[in-house]
């Protein structure tokens, strides 16, 4: 797995989640939803690279 492929998983990750978390603070659910979203992407993305990174071993 590429470390700029981990890092931006892992930084879309991070931002989804305070945007999600200051969205709730602020009772902005479609801001929320679009943090939410956000987060799962950059989960999706760690999944991805995680998974080709062990079919090259």
């Amino acid at each position: 797995m590429s470390a700029g492929e981990r890092a931006k998983a892992k930084a879309e990750q991070i931002v989804g989640k305070t945007v999600r978390t200051a969205a709730h603070a602020m009772h902005k659910e479609t801001l929320a939803a679009k943090g939410a979203a956000l987060e799962a992407r950059g989960r999706m993305r760690g999944a991805k690279e995680q998974t080709k990174g062990s079919f090259k071993r």
